[in-house]
């Protein structure tokens, strides 16, 4: 959608021929921006509530600084970049305001604190699986979540969990992050009535299999109410439990 047409839907809003509602679907389906290794979508966040996120891992530290400053050109607050090593997060930071969490390899540019709404409950089995955990916390916390970091309360040490039986019921959504075995998911899936979002990490021994024993754990629990992303997906998880926390209808845990 070019300026004309955007500036004609408008008047038809402020003449009563065209509803609000009917505008905001055309802008939710304007055209992207072609820079010729990438296409920004600047208006997904009128069609799923949230702006295009940055995946790093594969790509240039210029294509990767080349897409935040059209996106900062374009009003981006908050953009979410994943999976980017620290050189790569140095390049961005010469020429947009960054920030950058080493554990996670998750970067903000243009971050601007805004009110945290509800509850997301970020745990882990134990220490080793942090960056996963941070990578969905980060993430939670960037699309305005509210989150609680329950690190290091893994099955080895029931206990450790069992302290924190206030937030967990407490939450809207959890987020269970574990390697080994992978049986936390299934233990929080039966305490809590929310949704729980598990993420097998590659954390463990030879039989781990690089993450696949958590995985097939994870899809095989006898709980209810548990969903499963992808080995290491601390990011999917994070995105998704903001959804179900931003959902309408969900009552005044805040």
């Amino acid at each position: 959608m070019n300026r004309d047409e955007l500036l004609t839907a408008l008047q038809a809003v402020q003449a009563g021929d065209m509803t609000p509602e009917a505008a905001l679907g055309l802008f939710a389906q304007a055209p992207y921006e072609d820079i010729g290794y990438a296409k920004i979508d600047h208006h997904r966040g009128l069609r799923n509530g949230s702006g295009e996120v940055i995946y790093g891992a594969s790509k240039t530290a210029e294509q990767i600084a080349g897409i935040v400053e059209r996106m900062l050109a374009a009003g981006g607050e908050n953009i979410l970049i994943t999976r980017m090593d620290g050189e790569k997060a140095a390049f961005v930071a010469k020429s947009a305001p960054l920030f950058y969490d080493e554990l996670s390899h998750v970067g903000i540019a243009n971050k601007v604190e805004k009110p945290l709404v509800g509850s997301v409950v970020v745990a882990s089995g134990g220490t080793s699986d942090l960056p996963v955990c941070e990578e969905a916390a980060l993430t939670a916390e960037c699309l305005g979540s509210r989150v609680t970091r329950l690190y290091d309360v893994g099955v080895a040490g029931l206990h450790r969990l069992l302290s924190h039986m206030d937030q967990l019921q407490s939450a809207r959504a959890v987020v269970a992050v574990a390697g080994m075995e992978g049986a936390l998911a299934s233990v929080i899936g039966g305490l809590v009535d929310c949704p729980v979002i598990a993420v097998p990490t590659s954390v463990g021994y030879g039989a781990n299999f690089g993450g696949l024993s958590a995985l097939l754990s994870m899809l095989n629990s006898c709980a209810s109410g548990i969903s499963v992303v992808n080995i290491d997906n601390g990011f999917g998880a994070g995105f998704l439990a903001n959804r179900i926390n931003q959902m309408k209808g969900l009552g005044s845990r805040e």
